[in-house]
């Protein structure tokens, strides 16, 4: 036994590298197949907004605001309308429809917004909506107080 453990010990260690090697290519496949590649931040095609010269007028739209008041007062342009009969309805739609001819006649779109307060009564806001539909404007839109 004592003869076999010394062959053992005289006998060179010897390290096999083609195993090594194969194990390495493995590696290097694996690791290549599995990672994603990253665009760096130059590589981003973007085009960034730069000055450019307008060939027409932007047309910004005339806005007129009528106030519904919770005590049932519709307010436009510093004039009230609270008759309880609503007599003074009409001079309201007539207001804009005056609004919407001159909004045509330079070529702009009448836009109405009604600010309704939260107490308003809804039937003072149909109101305006009638005022409005008789003025045939139909760019109409709500605001928040």
């Amino acid at each position: 036994m004592k003869a076999w453990l010394e062959e053992l010990v005289n006998e060179k260690a010897e390290l096999q590298i083609a195993p090594l090697i194969d194990v390495v290519f493995l590696l290097l496949i694996y690791f290549m197949v599995s990672s994603t590649l990253i665009k760096s931040e130059a590589d981003l095609s973007l085009a960034l907004p730069g000055a450019v010269a307008q060939s027409e007028a932007v047309a910004i739209p005339d806005e007129q605001i009528i106030e519904v008041g919770e005590n049932g007062a519709i307010i436009m342009n510093g004039r009230i309308y609270t008759a309880p009969d609503k007599s003074d309805l009409a001079e309201l739609e007539y207001t804009l429809v005056r609004y919407a001819e001159a909004s045509r006649m330079v070529n702009v779109p009448a836009a109405i917004t009604i600010y309704a307060d939260d107490e308003a009564l809804h039937e003072r806001v149909v109101d305006v909506l009638n005022a409005c539909a008789g003025a045939n404007i139909k760019n109409i839109t709500f605001g928040a107080n």
